[in-house]
């Protein structure tokens, strides 16, 4: 995301959409949304739980690539409950990581919904750093609520 971009909803708003919080939160802004995609935003930040000697970490990173389907959902139902749906990673199908991005760094996240059935989402995601593909990866994401 770079500075001056619209987007959809900022820090404040995405932290009542999703059941993580700070330092575990790896999402803090909602650029695009569609029935079956979204696209987040993440500045990357020395005080969060999986930046380590100034990088975010392949953890985090895939941490970021989940947490950016949980918006997804947070943001799809958000005024039927109000309430943050929680859900985990059921099984990563694929996942490349090409380059870490540092701290201070702003992460964008698209994620694509390939198929849902019973509360498995089979999802595709691409995530760039200043325009670079960093990191890309297919997950089931499995909602418990």
């Amino acid at each position: 995301m770079e500075t001056g971009s619209s987007y959809i909803l900022g820090k404040t708003e995405v932290e009542k959409l999703i059941p993580q919080k700070a330092p575990f939160a790896m999402v803090d802004t909602l650029l695009k949304f569609s029935e079956l995609q979204i696209t987040s935003g993440f500045t990357v930040t020395k005080e969060n739980i999986l930046s380590k000697n100034g990088v975010f970490t392949e953890p985090g990173i895939i941490e970021h690539l989940a947490q950016t389907m949980a918006l997804h959902s947070g943001y799809k139902i958000k005024d039927a409950t109000g309430k943050p749906q929680t859900g985990y990673i059921g099984a990563i199908k694929k996942v490349e990581i090409f380059n870490l991005p540092n701290v201070g760094d702003q992460l964008e996240t698209t994620a694509t919904i390939v198929t849902e059935f019973m509360g498995i989402t089979l999802v595709t995601m691409i995530c760039k750093c200043k325009g670079q593909l960093i990191a890309e990866a297919e997950m089931k994401i499995v909602v418990v609520d």
